[in-house]
C-alpha cells in the first residue's frame, strides 16, 4: 500500500519550474529534441502521488532533475559551437548486466583498468556536461561537486560506505545519466514511484540510449585521451532492458554477472532502503514488498529477451568464481573484447585488485528477517534462473 502523501506542505514537483530552473542556472534555453518530456511528466506525476518524499527529497530530487538538464542544455550549446564533437569514434566494447548486488560494480572497474578501457565516471554521470570556465580536460569543480554528494549520502545514510563503494573517479552505471532523461530504473532506485516503474517497462526506451551514445562522444571529446580506448558500460538496469542497450550497441560483448538471488534479493532491498531514506519515508516492508517481485519481474523480462538476442552476444561471470581468481575472470571478457592478455594488462589488474579489496570497506549486514523475506519464496521466484547459472 502506498502511504499517504507526507509531500504534502511542501512544493511538488512541477515541469514548467524545473525547465526554468535549468534555463537559469545555465543561461541557456535550447534543450535540443524534447522527446524526453513525456517521461518526465510520468515521472514528476508519480513522485507528487506516491513518492513519500520529504521536504528534503523534494529539494534533492529537484537538484537532480535540474542539474540533469542543466548539463542537457550546455551540451546542445557546446555541440552547436563544436561540431566535431558528433564526429568522435566511441566504441563501446561491453555492457555488463545482470542482478544487482551481484559484484557487477567492482567487476567493471577491474576492466576498466585494463590498459586501452575506459568507463562513464562517477563525477561525469552527476554532471556530464563542463561547469562554466572549466578548463578542458581539468574538471576540478565537477569533481568538487560529486565528492560533496558523496559526503552528503554517508552523513544521512552511513551504511552506504558497506553498500557500495561510492568513487568520484571510478567507473559507475550509465543509468546515472540516462536516469537525467527520466529513461532507466535510476529514477526508481532514488524515489518510490511504483507506478512509475510500472510504465517503464512498455515505454520505448531508444532514444535514451541514442542521447547516451551522443554524450559518450560528448565525455570522449572533453578528454582526448580517451580516443581510442574501449567503454565498457555497466547497469543491472540493462537486465530487464537488454535488447534495448544491444541494439543500441550492437558490437557489444553482453557480460552478464551471476550469483545466488537468496544474496542478492535482500542485500538489493537493503541498499534501497538506504537510499529511500536520503529523500522519502517509506518502511522497510514496503521497499522488500516493492522490490522482490520487482527483481523477479526484470529477471522474467531478460529470460525472453536472452533468447531472442541470441547466446553469442552473452558471456557469463559467476561472483563465485570472481571472488576466488579475478583476474582469470577478467582475462576471458578482455580477451573476448580483444584487449591482449599480456604483462602490461595483469599488472595494471594486479594493482587494482591490491587497493580494491572487499575488506577495505565495512561489511554490509542485511538479513531477510529485517525486510520480511522468505528464502523459500525467493528460491521459487528465480527457480529457472537458479537452476541454470547458480545450481
Amino acid at each position: 500500500m502506498v502511504p499517504s502523501s507526507p509531500t504534502a506542505g511542501t512544493a511538488p514537483l512541477d515541469r514548467e519550474t524545473l525547465l526554468q530552473q535549468a534555463r537559469d542556472r545555465a543561461g541557456l534555453s535550447d534543450f535540443g529534441d524534447l522527446w524526453f518530456l513525456e517521461p518526465m511528466d510520468r515521472y514528476i506525476e508519480a513522485s507528487n502521488l506516491e513518492g513519500a518524499l520529504t521536504p528534503a527529497g523534494v529539494a534533492s530530487m529537484t537538484e537532480v532533475i535540474v542539474k540533469g538538464l542543466v548539463s542537457r542544455l550546455r551540451m546542445v550549446e557546446d555541440i552547436k559551437r563544436h561540431p566535431e564533437i558528433l564526429d568522435e569514434k566511441v566504441e563501446v566494447a561491453g555492457i555488463i548486466l545482470g542482478l544487482p548486488r551481484t559484484g557487477s560494480t567492482i567487476f567493471q572497474r577491474l576492466l576498466a583498468s585494463a590498459p586501452g578501457m575506459t568507463g562513464l565516471r562517477w563525477f561525469e554521470a552527476q554532471n556530464f556536461a563542463p561547469f562554466p570556465g572549466e578548463e578542458r580536460g581539468n574538471p576540478v569543480e565537477r569533481r568538487n561537486y560529486a565528492k560533496a554528494m558523496i559526503d552528503g549520502w554517508l552523513q544521512l545514510a552511513p551504511e552506504l560506505a558497506s553498500i557500495h563503494p561510492l568513487d568520484p573517479e571510478a567507473p559507475d552505471e550509465e543509468i546515472l545519466v540516462l536516469g537525467q532523461m527520466f529513461v532507466s530504473t535510476m529514477v526508481e532506485g532514488m524515489n518510490f514511484i511504483p507506478s512509475f516503474a510500472s510504465w517503464l517497462n512498455s515505454y520505448d526506451q531508444s532514444r535514451g540510449h541514442e542521447d547516451l551514445k551522443t554524450i559518450l562522444q560528448y565525455l570522449q571529446w572533453q578528454d582526448p585521451a580517451r580516443r581510442g580506448a574501449k567503454w565498457i558500460l555497466k547497469s543491472p538496469s540493462n537486465l530487464p532492458y537488454v535488447e534495448t542497450a544491444a541494439r543500441a550497441f550492437p558490437d557489444a560483448l553482453l557480460i552478464m554477472t551471476h550469483r545466488d538471488p537468496v544474496e542478492t534479493v535482500p542485500s538489493y532491498v537493503s541498499m534501497q532502503a538506504a537510499l529511500y531514506k536520503l529523500s522519502a519515508t517509506v518502511s522497510d516492508r514496503q521497499v522488500s514488498g516493492f522490490w522482490f517481485p520487482r527483481l523477479a519481474e526484470w529477471m522474467h523480462l531478460f529470460e525472453a529477451a536472452r533468447e531472442r538476442i541470441g547466446e553469442d552476444r552473452f558471456i557469463d561471470i559467476d561472483y563465485r568464481e570472481v571472488g576466488k581468481d579475478p583476474m582469470t575472470q577478467a582475462q576471458r571478457v578482455l580477451s573476448r573484447i580483444g584487449v591482449p592478455v599480456d604483462d602490461r594488462l595483469e599488472a595494471a589488474l594486479t594493482e587494482f585488485l591490491a587497493g580494491n579489496k572487499r575488506e577495505q570497506r565495512p561489511m554490509h549486514d542485511y538479513s531477510l528477517e529485517r525486510f520480511g523475506l522468505d528464502e523459500d519464496a525467493i528460491k521459487s521466484a528465480f527457480a529457472a534462473y537458479r537452476a541454470r547459472y547458480i545450481s
